[in-house]
């Protein structure tokens, strides 16, 4: 969608994001969009012109389908999947991407204390998301059953030669809460490395702004107001070098016995969560790092998901749901103190 601003919408699930590039088109930008890893992509690249696009879209298309054939839940050849129906328990080698995603999530993992898990794949599932959806409502028993073989004392990651061990021959891992994440701060630099310092990319949702936005002023970006009747936008920010990513349970949810369960899962107890929080904003350097701890924040909820922000020096921002359905905000003070340098 393409106006006097440019719209990046993010895909179902996640929060909407809006990049404004000003009220009159840009003399000289290239902007791509398309399909990848399941949902929509766009990259906005001021400066550039008509001769750059075949050396941009070339090198957006080799990241995005490089992570989406190594870590693709969706797809049955990629490295993950085949990781995934593995009952093996000797070393299983890796990718060096796949490998370090791994090792971040592990990390996210250790600082949110457990908040955050990817290897909660076999539980996605039944819960019926997923690409292997198997039921809407598990009972207390079969959840129990699959806690026992997810979280990190069932897997361990050997660096020596990019090995995963299994401890729990049907233990999965389910990456979808950082692999778009890692996909965009890759094409960012792979943009970079072709020497476009400017660039906006977005891949469902999760973006990353460098540099300056086609008039020479930083990127603005709107959070989506978390209402599943319409897409508004919330709040708008105006961000450079940094990445921006939403995580909510507003769109993508299923209902069963009379109860909506949101698609994001408390590994600690391997039920959907339950907080006020309807979404959860987190701006860093890394567009992976913020992909994964914004669905930290949104499963810690309010008073546990600001210690860490504070904690964790994330900027975050917080939108409340009371019980009648008003919104309210919580910001970490990394997220105040940007505001008022200039934010809107």
């Amino acid at each position: 969608m393409r106006s006097a601003a440019w719209t990046a919408l993010v895909a179902a699930g996640q929060a909407l994001l809006l990049a404004c590039a000003g009220s009159s088109p840009p003399p000289a930008a290239i902007r791509i969009a398309g399909t990848a890893m399941g949902t929509s992509f766009a990259v906005t690249v001021p400066g550039a012109s008509q001769p750059d696009r075949p050396s941009i879209e070339e090198a957006v298309a080799a990241e995005l389908e490089l992570v989406d054939r190594l870590m693709s839940t969706y797809r049955a050849d990629s490295e993950l999947s085949r990781l995934n129906r593995s009952r093996s328990l000797e070393p299983f080698p890796v990718s060096e991407p796949t490998f370090e995603v791994l090792v971040a999530a592990r990390e996210v993992g250790a600082a949110t204390g457990g908040a955050f898990d990817v290897t909660v794949g076999a539980l996605v599932a039944a819960w019926g998301f997923g690409a292997d959806a198997a039921a809407r409502s598990p009972s207390r028993a079969a959840v129990d059953g699959l806690l026992a073989s997810s979280g990190w004392s069932n897997i361990s990651l050997d660096s020596n030669g990019r090995y995963v061990i299994k401890g729990a021959a049907d233990l999965r891992c389910d990456l979808s809460a950082i692999a778009k994440g890692y996909a965009v701060d890759r094409v960012g630099r792979a943009l970079l490395a072709l020497g476009h310092a400017d660039h906006l990319v977005d891949v469902g949702g999760e973006l990353l702004a460098r540099g300056q936005g086609p008039e020479g002023r930083a990127w603005r970006i709107g959070v989506e107001r978390p209402d599943p009747s319409g897409r508004m936008v919330h709040r708008i920010v105006a961000v450079t070098d940094t990445a921006v990513a939403t995580s909510g349970d507003y769109r993508n949810f299923r209902e069963a016995a009379g109860r909506r369960y949101g698609h994001i899962l408390d590994p600690r107890t391997g039920r959907p969560a339950e907080s006020r929080v309807a979404s959860a904003t987190v701006l860093h350097r890394s567009a992976m790092l913020a992909d994964a701890f914004a669905t930290a924040l949104l499963v810690l909820g309010e008073k546990d998901g600001m210690a860490l922000a504070e904690r964790e020096g994330l900027a975050a921002l917080l939108i409340l749901r009371d019980d009648g359905e008003r919104l309210s905000e919580a910001a970490s003070s990394r997220f105040r103190a940007r505001m008022e340098a200039g934010w809107n």
